[in-house]
């Protein structure tokens, strides 16, 4: 399954998005309203929970400095990633776009898609308020 949300402005320049997005303590700042649970688990991992959902552990997978954020998950069991792209428009201005790929059986994946439409819509909105 591969998602996309809309990219969007930020108020910040490329390379102080890419350093928000790599201190994993950040993310809980930008969570949807329905987050339950956040943990930092580690320097480069967290784990949160959202309203009618299992806790989900992300991990810092890649990092490709001041242009891309990869997170995956910890677990074996749903394997995915959540990539963050970040493009340069002035010098404190750049633009962010999030992309979901995960491997789900055809049943999940219906199960799942919507959630996740919202859920990475629902991070890259809440960036752009930064």
């Amino acid at each position: 399954m591969h998602l996309e949300s809309e990219k969007n402005k930020v108020n910040k320049s490329q390379e102080e998005l890419f350093n928000f997005l790599t201190e994993v303590k950040n993310y809980e700042s930008i969570m949807p309203d329905s987050i339950q649970k956040f943990e930092v688990k580690g320097e480069d991992s967290f784990l949160f929970q959202l309203k009618g959902m299992p806790e989900i552990k992300l991990l810092i997978k890649e990092t490709n400095p001041c242009e891309q954020v990869v997170l995956g998950a910890k677990s074996e069991k749903l394997p995915f990633t959540l990539t963050a792209n970040i493009a340069e428009i002035a010098s404190a201005e750049s633009e962010v776009q999030l992309v979901f790929d995960g491997e789900f059986n055809s049943m999940m994946a219906m199960m799942i898609k919507i959630p996740l439409k919202n859920f990475i819509n629902a991070l890259s909105e809440n960036m752009a308020k930064l």
